[in-house]
């Protein structure tokens, strides 16, 4: 703690937006704790902020430990101040006395007399206040436009004394006849609402565009003295709900600048020549009220490849380009854009000049995805029970909108939880059920399963729960897994420091049943990533060029939402031998993509290709060579140390009888496979249901599962044909260590390998 001599009366920081997870209000204030330090203040003592337009006062929390030189405002705080976010503003200590008089003034907009003024008394009761300072209070007002409840921001004009204060019960609050005239109310919806605080997950985008937008537009003359062109557009892209919307009205609702929103339908008219007027009529606006952003919504809607499209779609796109093209860089318009389908704009409007800069809002990761979290339950009332850490790890490709709708079922299903004690009217039940209602960890399990992720609702993905424990023997094949995918994620700087790239892909081949597609499975839950499952025929399709396509759009949403391994189940089927194809050479264009998708110019970061067979000499050499599935791992048949451990797994929640003997089991069972051990395990599990429902004295807890009827099973069931490829012996009959099984550094084949 600095000493009285070490203390400054004032110190310089730089704004920042609250985090996701501070439940902070306009009250409080985030302070560094050296700068609290050196201002000898105490968590909760009263700071004065001094910003270019005016002044704030509130009460100093610590902040984070890497939020060195910062201080964490909300929005309205920053409009206050007349500061954005990385602007400097000046704090100081204060002390706030109670206030007798306190007069406020409502927006223009609001139709109110000075009595109503007590109204909100309860939102402003013990704040620290000072003059010319702005605070939002929740006002339940049929005279407030759009809602008859809404959140209305308040201009202090007048506090007695001067200075910092505290309202109390004993303050007189009244209007001001005069309407703040520099406040606006703002607009109905959430647009009217979003800021940089209610952004989780999309740091780098926020950064990105705040370079682009807000620094042209607050700062216009570092462009003039470099002698630079200022940017013209941005173009927000990426997959539905991933927050382009959400983040072109929070830089809107963050710029003191005029705004203007055009969205598809409101353009687009029947009339000839209507759609282009509007268009300018739109521009004429922004031009006219500049500074001024000019946010074009779902972009494809209205300016898609006039290659493709018909005449009034080439007429609203030559106007467009004119329109960007017309705009003078004396005036300061930027035009932002937002499309989940870039590639349907045509190329034109892409080009520097129009829209100068691209900006994909991809698919959170974990973190991110955490902070989303955090944003939608920060005025939830939420159970301790509940880790928003590990609902951040089990929402693979998961966007912010998927997370909000996460959080608003799992809140449906505490309210049904209480409904029934509710009665007909919630404002007369008894307080203790109002006080119990929370979001409790079964809410939100609950509502897990009733979500689906939107990044990859166009593909098979599932994330698996099967582990390591599940899958019995394979000791060198799952080491080898491994080494392969988890290390690579798990241990990225020891790749970096001795730059090896990690493998792209692994082929997983033996016997049918020895437990390929289980590896598969507990590799990606062990490894935390998306679960891409392929099967090889569903990609074949009978029109030329959608089969490439399906590849392309795979691989596509792989990369979008890595980690992820793309599983793909009997690879044969579709990565057959080239040259000896009788299907239209589908065949072959399936294989020069999944070529060109392995080793072409997108990089395969964090996406790993499994696939699986038992033909391997049916697949294309030039899929297995070095550089695309190069690590070959073979599953061979389970040996009797392998057999008794998926004897283990499969019986370790059954109620087995003294009598069953498991290392006799293991002798009887030669030549099985994993799977047919699990046939073994599920029949005798049937014959003992079977003697239950047809016995008269029942008694479920005496359930037993005797030596008897897994006689009777291995009776039933036979183990699986030996042949693993061709009968014809040119590959099925090759000895158990060959040269084929050696490359790649593929497979041991110890006897301790086995499922």
């Amino acid at each position: 703690m600095p000493t009285n001599h070490d203390r400054k009366s004032e110190a310089t920081l730089r704004v920042a937006s609250v985090r996701g997870d501070a439940n902070d209000d306009d009250s409080v204030v985030r302070v560094d704790s050296d700068t609290m330090g050196s201002l000898g203040a105490s968590q909760g003592d009263v700071v004065v902020l001094e910003g270019p337009r005016g002044s704030v006062a509130a009460r100093a929390w610590p902040a984070a430990p890497d939020d060195g030189g910062l201080v964490r405002v909300t929005h309205w705080m920053r409009q206050s101040l007349g500061a954005g976010v990385d602007d400097t503003v000046a704090v100081r200590l204060a002390a706030a006395r109670d206030a007798d008089e306190a007069v406020v003034a409502l927006p223009d907009a609001v139709d109110i007399d000075d009595a109503l003024g007590f109204t909100f008394r309860d939102a402003l009761v013990d704040r620290i206040l000072a003059a010319g300072q702005v605070v939002p209070v929740a006002l339940g007002l049929e005279s407030v436009p759009g809602t008859p409840e809404r959140t209305v921001p308040v201009k202090v004009v007048e506090t007695n004394p001067s200075g910092p204060v505290v309202v109390r019960e004993g303050t007189r609050l009244r209007v001001s006849e005069e309407p703040a005239t520099d406040v606006e109310l703002p607009a109905a919806g959430p647009e009217g609402h979003a800021t940089y605080d209610d952004i989780g997950g999309l740091d780098s985008a926020v950064r990105r565009i705040r370079e682009t937008v807000e620094m042209p537009m607050r700062n216009p003359s570092l462009f003039r003295q470099l002698g630079a062109n200022p940017p013209t557009g941005v173009l927000l892209h990426g997959p539905p709900g991933a927050g382009k919307t959400l983040l072109s009205n929070a830089v809107a609702n963050e710029l003191d600048a005029h705004v203007v929103r055009i969205r598809a339908p409101e353009v687009t008219s029947k009339y000839r020549g209507e759609s282009e007027e509007r268009l300018r009529d739109a521009f004429a606006e922004a031009t006219a009220e500049a500074p001024s952003l000019l946010i074009l919504d779902e972009l494809d809607a209205i300016a898609g490849d006039r290659s493709r499209g018909g005449e009034e779609g080439g007429r609203l796109v030559g106007q467009l380009l004119s329109l960007l093209d017309d705009l003078d860089e004396r005036d300061p318009v930027m035009v932002v854009g937002t499309t989940n389908e870039v590639d349907a704009i045509d190329p034109a409007l892409r080009r520097p000049g129009r829209f100068d800069r691209e900006i994909e809002i991809g698919v959170p990761d974990r973190d991110g995805r955490e902070e989303i979290l955090e944003v939608h339950t920060r005025e939830l009332r939420v159970s301790d029970g509940v880790d928003l850490d590990a609902y951040a790890g089990n929402t693979h490709g998961f966007v912010g909108a998927d997370l909000e709708s996460l959080v608003t079922e799992a809140s449906m299903n505490a309210l049904r939880r209480v409904w029934p004690d509710l009665a007909d009217d919630p404002e007369t039940a008894p307080p203790e059920v109002t006080a119990s209602v929370a979001v409790t960890d079964d809410d939100f399990r609950a509502a897990l399963r009733e979500v689906e992720p939107s990044a990859l609702r166009a593909i098979s993905v599932e994330v698996p729960d099967i582990t390591w424990d599940d899958v019995g023997g394979l000791t060198a094949v799952k080491e080898r897994l491994r080494e392969t995918v988890q290390w690579p994620l798990e241990h990225p700087e020891a790749f970096e420091r001795v730059s090896l790239a990690p493998d792209r892909g692994i082929l997983l081949y033996g016997p049918p049943g020895t437990g390929k597609t289980l590896l598969a499975k507990a590799v990606a839950n062990e490894s935390r990533s998306n679960f891409v499952s392929v099967k090889g025929p569903e990609l074949l399709d009978k029109y030329v060029g959608e089969s490439e396509k399906g590849v392309r759009e795979v691989f596509s949403k792989a990369r979008q939402n890595a980690p992820t391994i793309v599983f793909f189940d009997e690879i044969d089927a579709i990565a057959a031998e080239r040259g000896g194809s009788t299907d239209a050479n589908v065949g072959e264009r399936v294989v020069s993509q999944l070529l060109t998708e392995l080793d072409g110019l997108e990089e395969m970061e964090d996406v790993v290709v499994v696939a699986t067979t038992n033909r391997k000499d049916l697949i294309d050499d030039a899929l297995l060579r070095a550089g695309r599935i190069e690590r070959h791992l073979r599953v061979p048949r389970p040996d009797a140390a392998a057999r008794r451990e998926i004897f283990s797994v499969h019986c370790r929640d059954r109620p087995l009888a003294d009598d069953v003997d498991i290392e006799a089991l293991v002798d009887r069972t030669e030549g099985y496979v994993g799977a047919d051990i699990e046939a073994v395990c599920r029949e005798a599990a049937a014959a003992a249901i079977r003697e239950y429902v047809r016995d008269h004295d029942r008694d479920v807890d005496g359930i037993r599962i005797t030596g008897d009827h897994f006689d009777r099973a291995l009776d039933e069931i036979a183990p699986s044909e030996s042949e693993e490829e061709p009968a014809d012996g040119s590959a099925g009959d090759r000895p158990a260590e060959t040269e084929a099984d050696r490359t790649a550094e593929s497979t041991s084949n110890r006897p301790d390998e086995g499922r």
